[in-house]
């Protein structure tokens, strides 16, 4: 039997434990693998922790890690990711609002040959004006940005091979665009509706603020979709661009100043297109130095530019498979 992997980031959220484990533990029963669940507090300032110990004490199934303060959702799903053992790693919000009770229906998804399912709520079950529009907004700019049409970018509820989960580098707010990044590596997703709760207990902690992190954060992962590996593309474009328009405008006020022998001096357009042809060659210089950086970046740690599906090793009259997702 393999292993299934059950990560749960927590922050202030003594009151949806017990229930929580509950849950968990009848969801347990009901898969067929093994199941570890890692618990991970994002430094919480109330008796998370506490609870946690006293209804977990002698469950050797469960994996307890604290951070010194909070680092954040992504920074505690990363966290999981580095401490799971299981072959599949789901990961779920602490709130119930996510139900566990998905969990199986998501694996068995996944069992059909993809290699991450992520959750739709399709009927949520939040505040429409400070909760589901700006959500609306943000998986429909994601997924024209990104290019990988989701509903929910938002849910917490996914379940992903480990060598997927494993290879991903998660920073900021990054962790809900796990799948645009996974996507990277030409992986397998699909959607699927799933039960969605209101909030009983607790505070939630998502705001209207946090919209704009996520256009910052989108800002970021476009670029290391598009651009990453070919930096200098990004900003040589745009160099380019830039110096060839301020030459153009240059030739022209020469052709004014030695043929038609008219003042350009004080013209505004003159310094125009001079600062054009200095940061057009800023940019190009920015797009070198990008380029050393990533090579430094991928060459010291011995990172790969490419990802592997299946190597098939045929031998002695059988064939033996691997299986691996490398680092991009």
């Amino acid at each position: 039997m393999s292993l299934v992997s059950v990560i749960i980031p927590l922050y202030n959220e003594e009151d949806n434990i017990q229930p929580l484990y509950k849950e968990l533990c009848a969801v347990a029963n009901k898969i067929q693998d093994n199941v570890e669940f890692i618990l991970v507090d994002d430094g919480s300032k109330d008796h998370t922790v506490k609870v946690l110990k006293k209804i977990t004490a002698g469950d050797s199934r469960v994996k307890l890690i604290k951070f010194r303060r909070n680092f954040g959702q992504t920074a505690a799903i990363a966290a999981g990711f580095d401490y799971a053992d299981g072959e599949i790693i789901a990961v779920l919000d602490g709130d119930l609002q996510n139900d566990p009770a998905e969990i199986p229906r998501l694996i068995a998804k996944l069992n059909e040959g993809y290699d991450m399912v992520a959750g739709w709520r399709k009927d949520r079950k939040d505040a429409f004006l400070n909760r589901r529009l700006p959500s609306m907004i943000a998986n429909k700019l994601i997924s024209t940005i990104t290019k990988v049409k989701l509903h929910d970018y938002g849910c917490s509820l996914k379940v992903m091979r480990s060598e997927v989960a494993k290879n991903l580098q998660l920073y900021g707010e990054m962790h809900r665009f796990i799948p645009a990044l996974a996507n990277e590596m030409g992986i397998n997703i699909c959607e699927l509706a799933v039960n969605h709760r209101p909030r009983i207990h607790g505070q939630t902690k998502y705001g209207i603020s946090r919209t704009f992190r996520v256009v910052l954060d989108l800002l970021t992962v476009k670029f290391f979709l598009g651009y990453f590996k070919r930096p200098s593309h990004a900003f040589g474009f745009t160099g380019l661009v830039s110096s060839l328009f301020g030459a153009l405008l240059l030739a022209y006020l020469m052709v004014e100043k030695f043929i038609y022998d008219m003042s350009i001096g004080s013209r505004p357009l003159l310094i125009l297109s001079v600062m054009l042809v200095i940061v057009g060659m800023q940019f190009l210089c920015f797009g070198l130095l990008a380029e050393i950086l990533v090579r430094t970046y991928h060459e010291s740690q011995n990172k790969k530019i490419y990802a592997v599906r299946e190597v098939w090793i045929a031998g002695e009259g059988s064939n033996q498979s691997s299986s691996k997702v490398a680092n991009i």
